[in-house]
Order: C-alpha cells, then structure tokens, then sequence
C-alpha cells in the first residue's frame, strides 16, 4: 500500500510541477503576463514605415470609395423628390435617367476603390507578414542556449504561426473594417443633420448609448483577449511537447494523464473563449437594439412631417437608408475589436520576443583571428545554471593546440558545462575561456562556430538526404568532399548499402537510421566542417560494440592535427586521449595520460576503470 502511495504522490507532484510550468510564465526569460504595448505599436510602426506613402493613397482611395457609398441614399432622394414627378405628370423621364445614370457612376466608382484597395492592401499585408515571419525566424535563430532552455518549443510554435496569423486576420480585414465604419458613421451624421436638423439631431441622441457600449465592449475584450492569447499558446504548448515525448509517454503509460492534463488546458480554453461570447451577445443586440429603436422614433416621428408637408417622401427614404448604413457599421467595429484585441496582444508576445537580447554577444569589434591553432585555457572561471548553486567554483585549465583531453566524472561533474562554455553556448559569471589567447566573447560567433564545433549523443538529423546532412556545416562541400568525410570516419560501408546510397531521405529527425548511424554522420558532418577544435561530448554512448570500435579507429584520422575534448562514461574511448582530467564538484582532481593513471595506487581514475571493467565481465 505505501508503495502504491508513493507512487500516487509521486504523480501528483509531477502534476503540480507541470502545472507551475504552464499556468504561469515564471521561468520563462519574458515575462508573458506584462503588457508591452509600446514596443508592440513600435514594432507595427516600423513593419509598416516602408509603405507609408502606398498607405497614404490607400487612405484617399477609401475616403472616395465611402464618399461614392454615402452618395447614394442623397441619389435616391433626388430621384424620389425630383425624378418620379415629372412622370406622375406626364413629363419627360430625363432627370430620372440622369440620376439613375449619376448612381450608376458612383457604384462603379465605390466598386473600382474597393477592388483597387483589396488588391494592394492584400499586397502590403503579405509582404508586411512575410517581413515579420523573416525577423522571429531570425531572432529566435540569434537567441542564445539559455534562452531555448527556458523558452518551450510550443511557445516557439505559437509566436511563429498562432500570433502571425492573428496579425494576418488584422491586416487582412480589420483596418478596412475600421476605417470604412468611421468613415460611415462620421458621414452618416453629418448628412443626417444637413438633410434635416430636427430629425438628425434626434438619430443622434442615440449616439450616446452607442459610445458607453464600445467603450465597455473594449475594455472587457481588452483582458479577455489577452487572456485568449495566453491560453492558445498552453494549448499548443502541451500538444507540441506530448507529440515531441510521444515515445516516453507511450512508454510510461502517460496517454490517460496527458489525456487529462490537455483536456483541461482545453477546457480553460474553451472557457475563456465562451466569455468572448457572452460580451458579443450583449454588444451586438445591444446595438440591433438600439440602432431597430431609433429606426422607428424616425419612421414614427418622419412619417409625421411627410404628412405635415415639413419634409418629403425622398427625404424620409433618405434618413431611413443613412439611419441604417450608421448602425451597420457596429457590428465591424465589434468584428474588428474581436480581431484587433487577439491581434495586439498576439503583437505584444512578439514584441516581447524581439526585444530579447541574446546573452551571448557579438563584440562590437570582433578581433581578427587567423591560422587559428587550437590553445583552449580557462582562467578562474566561475559558473552557476542557478544562483547560488555553483557548477565550477573557479577553474584553471590550459589545453594545448593539438592535445586530446577526456573529461571524465561523475554525472554533475561539469563535464559538459566546460564544453558550453568552450563553445561559448554559455559564458562564464567571471574568469575567461580563450582560443589561443584571445577571449571567446572577442570572436565574432559566426567566426567562432567556424573553428569549434561540438558533437553529442543526440545529434539532429534534419529532414534531407544523408549528402545534405554531411553537408550541413559546409553547404559548399563536393559530393567527392562529402563521400571522403564518410570514408573518414567509417560511415561510407552503411551508407553505400542503402539503396539510394548518400541520396537516401533520412526521415523525420533521422528516424530512417538505427542511433549508431545517425552518430557516424554527425562524426562525418564534423569532419567536413574541419573545424580546429573538436569536442565530442558522450559522442559515442549510443554506438553499439561494433561500431564503437569502427568509430574509435575513424576517431585517430578525425582527431589528428586538431585540439579535442572528449567527454565519455564509457572508458574505451578515453583510451584515445593524450591527457585525461578527472572532475569532481567542478573542480579537476586528477590530470595526467591514462596509461599513467590507470597505474595510480587510490587514484579515482583508477577506480573507475576498474568498475568500467567489472561492468563488462
């Protein structure tokens, strides 16, 4: 029963974990929940900069589109009041025709601005997107490690593809909505006064109630939507990270838990959307309401005067058609507040990401190293992943151009931490990491990545042919380049048995390849990269025997003439290092050839040779 207990407390922290995790966003580098507005219109701003003048045109193309529409009901007015008559009487038809003929006019006018408009307005939105599209895609590319540590893959998803599209719906449809129902409604007001003083001063009185309900209708959807904004991106972020873990949750029997767990983000998200309905509900009748309402006090208090003599028939036709374009453009502007609330703060996530400053740097004058040899030295380096929990307290290591070095330890050692920080995925609190004695933070990243390339256990495979995985490093390469890196490192015997050799689809994520493939061409895309320094961090923990013995052979032709750091559990490879560091707590407990310290009486390295040994009796 304690068992069982256990267990069952067991799952319910892991919930409680997963829970702090995705209903807050207190360990993400931004702070989601903090409005950004300024930066947010700033980012808008300057998406939109390079087209103002195409905008400005696209101002005065809707101003005539609307003022053709608003044209109309004053046509049938004319044709009303001034057209039938001469009919009625036996007259000519002529001032009916021209007016028929002046409405067409403006319909055709109101019918070539909007087909203009839609056309170069689609035209800028695309372009305007794909711009947006250009700078996450790059940005997120320039973050640092830390950064995507932190920051989920689900959340990576939502910025890139649930915000763009919001924005996209704004562009699309929402500033045409806006724009054409303030148009509308400030020239719908405007006529309805001119055309008659009394009536339109009494439509008017209705204007009042129409502005406390926008104004309550955006400041309710102003919180909700960001609310919608939020929620959506839980909902893609538990679907992205249980698809990506599907094998461990099939595995752990996981399926009924994350079930529950994703119905419920569901559910709140489902929720939080029927609010956005319930304030519709009440906005929109509200208007129909009020919009219906005013509609017969005109009709009531027209018909009034028509019979009085004090207005005429085409007049009232005339009120009643303005009376109806004033209130239809409500439901737009409720339509555009529903797309601009999600559209903002899908805007504001964005922004938020943008102004992200990577914490690893581009120097603002990079130092011009050349026939870079490989002296790796890390002078008094301090470094902690959390505050106050230090990884190496202060360490002292100097690695000779052309030296190979195993790190060796047990699990939290730093091993790994010291090849973060070679690679300058990771920068130091304090001390410094130099290559042949300039700092890393004095090298520009891209010349950096070009001289130190790191291989590890879990290798990506991108979607491709085996050539164009070999050649991720170095796209220029020859398929001769590429078949000779291959041959270097043992990989060319499995690659030439497949039936379309280094043209074969690896599948997603190199799912077409047993582990020990995938890891001998990432040796392979190391080797063409031909970088000075190597480090290979549990680079061969998922080879089998076979090829471990294949790999470390390949490794004597991929190691030579270079600086490289091993990091291995498994000693065998550690056979092929020069010096061999044995790490404890972060600090180096033992330095010397492994021939040399396997003989050391009490020696760590000695002991855990010896159980590397038993392991495999």
């Amino acid at each position: 029963m304690s068992g069982g207990s256990d267990e069952r407390s067991r799952e319910e922290q892991t919930d409680t974990d997963w829970r702090g995790k995705f209903d807050e966003s207190a360990d993400l580098p931004i702070d989601e929940t903090v409005p950004r507005r300024r930066e947010a219109r700033a980012l808008l701003g300057s998406l939109l900069r390079p087209y103002r003048w195409v905008l400005v045109v696209l101002a005065v193309v809707v101003v005539v589109e609307n003022l053709a529409r608003l044209s109309v009901p004053i046509l049938v007015q004319k044709g009303i009041d001034d057209g039938i008559p001469p009919l009625l009487a036996g007259g000519s038809a002529a001032t009916l025709m021209t007016i028929v003929a002046a409405l067409c006019g403006v319909v055709v006018v109101q019918a070539c601005g909007r087909m203009y408009f839609l056309r170069r307005s689609g035209r800028i939105g695309q372009k305007v997107l794909l711009e947006l599209r250009r700078r996450v895609f790059r940005h997120f590319g320039r973050l640092d490690i830390a950064f995507h540590d932190r920051y989920t893959s689900g959340r990576v998803v939502s910025r890139s593809t649930n915000d763009v599209e919001a924005i996209q719906d704004m562009l699309e449809t929402g500033f045409d909505s806006l724009i054409t129902a303030v148009l509308t409604m400030v020239g719908t007001a405007v006529l309805l006064v001119v055309l008659d003083a009394k009536l339109g001063l009494l439509c008017l009185a209705a204007f009042p109630v129409l502005v406390l309900l926008i104004w309550w209708f955006h400041r309710e959807s102003s919180k909700i939507y960001r609310e919608v904004r939020e929620i959506s991106a839980l909902v893609i972020v538990q679907f992205v990270e249980t698809m990506t873990g599907i094998k461990a949750v099939q595995a752990y029997r996981r399926e009924p838990r994350n079930q529950e767990i994703f119905e419920d983000v569901a559910d709140r998200y489902r929720v939080i959307n029927e609010r956005t309905f319930q304030l519709l509900a009440v906005f929109m009748p509200g208007v129909k309401l009020v919009g219906n309402l005013t509609t017969g006090v005109v009709l009531l208090y027209g018909g009034f005067r028509v019979l009085n003599g004090e207005m005429t028939i085409g007049t009232l036709a005339a009120f009643l058609l303005y009376l109806r374009m004033f209130f239809e453009p409500m439901q737009e502007i409720s339509q555009f507040f529903n797309t601009f609330q999600s559209a903002s703060s899908a805007l504001e996530k964005l922004a938020g990401v943008l102004a992200e400053k990577p914490g690893i740097g581009d120097p603002a004058e990079p130092a011009d190293i050349t026939d870079v040899r490989g002296e790796i030295a890390l002078r008094n380096v301090e470094f902690e992943y959390v505050p106050g929990r230090p990884v190496l307290p202060g360490l002292d290591l100097v690695i000779p151009a052309g030296q190979t070095v195993a790190l060796v330890g047990t699990t939290g050692a730093g091993k790994t931490t010291i090849a973060k920080l070679i690679t300058r995925f990771y920068d130091p609190g304090s001390g410094s990491v130099t290559l042949d004695g300039t700092d890393l933070k004095d090298i520009a990243q891209a010349e950096l990545r070009r001289h130190v390339v790191m291989v590890t256990q879990e290798n990506f495979m991108f979607g491709g042919t085996i050539a164009d995985n070999i050649r991720f490093g170095r796209p220029d390469a020859t398929d001769a380049q590429v078949r000779a890196a291959a041959e270097a490192v043992g990989a060319y015997t499995f690659i030439e048995s497949l039936p379309d050799g280094y043209d074969t689809d690896v599948a997603k994520r190199g799912g077409r390849l047993s582990a020990g493939q995938r890891q001998l061409v990432a040796f392979a895309r190391a080797f063409l990269a031909d970088p000075a320094v190597l480090i290979l961090d549990e680079a061969t923990s998922s080879l089998d025997i076979p090829s471990e013995r294949l790999v470390q052979r390949a490794l004597e032709t991929v190691l030579a003439d270079r600086t490289a750091v091993v990091i291995a559990h498994r000693l065998s490879t550690v056979q092929i290092a020069d010096r061999v560091l044995v790490l404890e707590h972060g600090r180096i407990v033992e330095d010397g050839p492994p021939d040399e310290l396997i003989t050391r009486e009490g020696g760590h390295y000695a002991a855990l040779h010896r159980s590397w040994v038993q392991s495999l009796a």
